[in-house]
């Protein structure tokens, strides 16, 4: 029978702790892909490639694995989206250490199966359960401190008068815009003061214009002659000094 144009493909992990256990002369890792191999024939998924990590301990945290970084590498490029190992064990004794990794699997779109037990990354021991919990609240807490440490960024650049969020002003993007309204509001005419229109009109004449081609309206002209308030630090500094 011919294989099925959209079969999953997979990655075979194998992982042996003892230096002992690794050589020609040793089945772990021979064993291991064996178990594996059948896992997917069964399941009809198509392996398309095998890491091992050799004299590897299982309590390892997974990200300091060389084997197993160079298969995410591998996941990434080829947009294989599956891992299996022959038991759960394999993949890491350390019950921490798995559900650690198998979170940071699952939150980049990958699945891990253990040959001998399909479901067994996804049974919801107590065990399990507390984990899980304590990895989402340690999420939630880091997100918190993250989330207080940028407004607290923020807070400080205020008191300072910078402005640290919100559309740019004209006086930001286009300052010698500004500096040309505010000339054309000194310098009066001989018929008097000039209007926020009749400064429209001559910016517009000197090529100032909006975005979108037209001259700038009165209120965003107002707002150009508008001079910004002195930073709270200075005032607090100029009464100081009083």
């Amino acid at each position: 029978m011919a294989k099925n144009a959209k079969s999953t493909k997979a990655f075979a992990y194998l992982r042996t702790s003892s230096a002992s256990n690794i050589g020609e002369d040793k089945d772990s890792g021979r064993r291991q892909l064996q178990a594996i191999e059948g896992f997917a024939k069964r399941a009809g998924i198509d392996l398309v490639g095998a890491y091992y990590d050799e004299a590897v301990k299982g309590s390892d945290p997974i990200d300091t694995r060389p084997g197993f970084a160079e298969m995410l590498e591998a996941l990434e490029a080829n947009g294989t989206k599956t891992i299996i190992v022959e038991t759960a064990n394999r993949f890491a004794r350390d019950l921490m250490v798995q559900e650690v990794g198998f979170a940071m699997l699952k939150a980049r779109g990958f699945d891990l199966i253990a040959a001998d037990s399909p479901t067994s990354f996804l049974d919801d021991t107590p065990t399990a359960r507390l984990i899980r919990q304590v990895l989402g609240a340690v999420s939630e807490f880091e997100k918190a401190m993250l989330v207080a440490k940028l407004k607290g960024a923020r807070d400080r650049k205020r008191r300072a008068g910078v402005k640290v969020e919100g559309r740019k002003s004209i006086a930001e993007e286009r300052p010698e815009t500004v500096e040309l309204a505010r000339k054309l509001a000194r310098a009066r005419p001989k018929g008097g003061k000039r209007s926020l229109r009749d400064i429209s009109a001559a910016l517009a004449e000197a090529g100032h214009i909006t975005k979108t081609g037209k001259p700038y309206a009165p209120t965003a002209v107002k707002l150009m002659l508008a001079r910004p308030s002195p930073p709270l630090a200075i005032l607090s500094g100029t009464r100081g000094a009083q």
